[in-house]
């Protein structure tokens, strides 16, 4: 597991969900001002050491889901771990790329990775991006930072497309150009 560096406040969040016996986040007792509590919760959330659950009680909803209902979050063993408050898991598996929740650049890379490719309306439309956005990443995270080879062909009748060939040696291009990346301060 990677170390993660906690804040004073997401320390605070995490150390009282995991003292409840439920591990629940909500309700939150320390004194936190605006949107910090969203904010530290998508950040444990990101790290993977809270988790979103159904909520059986009305007061600790996070937020509403139309297919489960009200959510709520939880603390995971993770978090119990970095805190020492449990031991690690014997066996412990890496994370595999199927169990890794998609991002917009994960889908944006197989919709160009799929037969045909695709336009610009169609990536704004899948992604709720605007076209400018679209154009960025596609010039500036994927072709600059990440070195993919995005081909760009205009077809009649359909216009502009964006597409990658042969996605596997794309994708291990791609992850290896991320890994050797220095960290930028």
């Amino acid at each position: 597991m990677t170390q993660v560096q906690l804040s004073d406040a997401q320390t605070t969040i995490l150390s009282t969900a995991c003292a409840r016996d439920d591990g629940l986040i909500f309700p939150v007792t320390a004194p936190f001002k605006g949107g910090a509590v969203g904010n530290i919760c998508k950040s444990l959330l990101k790290h993977g050491l809270i988790e979103e659950v159904v909520a059986a009680d009305h007061n600790t909803v996070w937020r509403h889901d139309a297919g489960r209902g009200p959510i709520t979050l939880k603390a995971t063993t993770q978090a119990q771990v970095l805190l020492g408050m449990t031991q690690a898991p014997e066996t412990t598996a890496p994370l595999t790329l199927s169990q890794h929740r998609a991002s917009k650049q994960d889908m944006l890379i197989a919709m160009l990775s799929a037969d045909g490719g695709a336009t610009i309306a169609e990536i704004t439309t899948a992604l709720g991006w605007q076209p400018h956005t679209a154009r960025g990443v596609i010039s500036g995270v994927l072709k600059k930072k990440l070195g993919l080879p995005i081909i760009s062909e205009k077809v009649e009748g359909r216009g502009r497309f964006y597409s990658l060939p042969d996605t596997e040696v794309v994708f291990k291009s791609a992850t290896a150009a991320y890994h050797t990346q220095a960290p930028k301060l």
